[in-house]
């Protein structure tokens, strides 16, 4: 993709803010994000119906801030000042859009005019723009594709939803293993239907199979007659067409790759990946992850309000369940709390401690669990750690709490009671933080979705009920 286009001359006649400024410098902030007058600026010219002042401002931009302005524009303005700005919110830009914000600007186009921008875009783009859309609009955008477009996206969509398949794009180089430099060179210069965008060639064998790659820069570093199976590299990282697109990326991250052969079922090639997708793929992952422990769904914030609020309802309704389990073993201890009413101010200390060891300890496990650093021959190790770091801060945590109670209610018993509590409590976060998402993953249950929920429910319920039951048979 070329460099940021915005650092072209900019004219002594553009304005956003009412003075003669740089524009290079003025659209963006010291972070690169589009500042607020400039885009207030474009939506100003919309409104007032001057599509030239609104082009003249925009055409500068590279195509993922033309993506950023639309996403900062209110949805019920989206339309409007994507038809303003007509050409410039091409195929490149829809790539770069937030999946419910291009949802929004497909539903507005012809089916016609969806095919040319996917006839522009390489195929993984293409598939991204199209798979989400409704069944029938889906179908008459492929019926307006030309047959060879057509049939690469057909090919994508019938593989799994992110996949290798799906991500993967066809256009390749690839040549047999008995040419040499100079021809591959030749062949190159000499056909220019031939994508652009390409580190590496792959080298095949007469079953059109990988068996090697070779960079370009060496290619362009050797004498002509040097033959590809002499120069080529015949270690590879080769992809299945079904494996799944986090596999990929870590993969990817594993081995360092800027771009891999993807094989269909008889070894054959049919695609590459290369790094640019996967560094996508890592930040939605990643992203994932973080939003399902908290149990908010995907948190986009351009999701529709009633599909967010749908989401975060049900994980807040399996919490109010949990959380009534904690009150039911609170209620067994009832005449206990009666006799000794300062168990009641301080048993939400107990629970409330835990629950933070309990995260953090989940948040570790989660993350090396999607890193594949939890395998099966280090799965007791990974436990007897974790349970080693969360006795000796809870040792830490009840001796201070211990000490600090004694200081302020002058209580020995409910003292050595609280800090015992408070180890206790945290050797229990200690282990559910570990074994709750371990046991979930080996049950092939995302982790990330529902650990919080049972890691919260242990540390509550077993929380009071150590607090609570060391109070009863101690101190009462």
């Amino acid at each position: 993709m070329s460099e940021r286009a915005d650092t072209a001359e900019p004219r002594p006649d553009e304005e956003f803010d009412g003075n003669s400024v740089d524009q290079a410098e003025s659209r963006h902030d010291e972070d690169d994000r589009l500042k607020p007058d400039f885009v207030s600026a474009v939506l100003d010219a919309v409104e007032d119906g001057d599509r030239e002042r609104a082009r003249d401002l925009v055409s500068p931009l590279h195509p993922a801030d033309i993506a950023d302005l639309l996403e900062l524009t209110p949805s019920e303005r989206r339309g409007e000042v994507a038809a303003a700005l007509g050409d410039l919110v091409g195929a490149e830009v829809l790539s770069e859009l937030n999946d419910y914000v291009r949802d929004d600007l497909l539903d507005s186009l012809a089916p016609e005019q969806v095919a040319e921008f996917a006839a522009e875009l390489d195929t993984d783009d293409a598939v991204a723009i199209i798979e989400d859309m409704e069944e029938a609009d889906q179908q008459a955008v492929l019926d307006a594709l030309d047959p060879e477009d057509r049939a690469a996206i057909e090919s994508a969509l019938a593989y799994p939803e992110e996949s290798a398949g799906r991500l993967m794009q066809r256009d390749l180089v690839a040549v047999p293993e008995h040419m040499t430099v100079g021809q591959v060179i030749d062949y190159l210069r000499d056909n220019q239907d031939l994508t652009k965008d390409f580190w590496e060639i792959f080298v095949v064998d007469e079953a059109h199979k990988p068996i090697g790659t070779c960079q370009l820069s060496w290619l362009l570093t050797c004498p002509r007659p040097i033959a590809m199976a002499d120069l080529m590299k015949r270690e590879q990282t080769l992809i299945p067409v079904d494996m799944d697109q986090e596999e990929v990326a870590l993969r990817f991250q594993k081995y360092a790759l800027i771009s891999a052969a993807v094989v269909d079922g008889n070894g054959r090639l049919v695609g590459m990946i290369t790094v640019d997708d996967i560094v996508h793929i890592i930040s939605e992952e990643a992203g994932e992850d973080i939003l399902r422990l908290s149990g908010a769904g995907e948190g986009d914030i351009n999701q529709p309000i009633l599909m967010t609020v749908r989401t975060r309802l049900v994980w807040l309704i399996v919490n109010l369940g949990t959380a009534m389990i904690a009150a039911s073993v609170v209620g067994l201890f009832e005449s206990t709390i009666e006799r000794l009413a300062l168990l009641a101010a301080l048993m939400g200390i107990v629970s409330g401690m835990g629950g933070n060891a309990g995260t953090q300890t989940l948040a570790v496990m989660v993350r090396a669990i999607a890193t594949n650093q939890v395998t099966s021959s280090n799965t007791l190790r990974m436990i007897a750690r974790e349970f080693r770091i969360a006795a000796t801060n809870g040792t830490v945590l009840g001796t201070l709490i211990g000490i600090g109670s004694y200081l302020i209610y002058g209580q020995l018993g409910l003292s050595l009671v609280f800090a015992a509590a408070i180890l206790i409590n945290n050797m229990v976060a200690g282990l559910a933080g570990v074994l709750i998402p371990i046991t979930l993953d080996r049950n092939n249950i995302d982790p990330a979705v529902s650990s919080a929920v049972f890691v919260t429910m242990m540390t509550d319920s077993l929380g009071f009920l150590t607090f609570l039951g060391l109070a009863t048979i101690f101190l009462t």
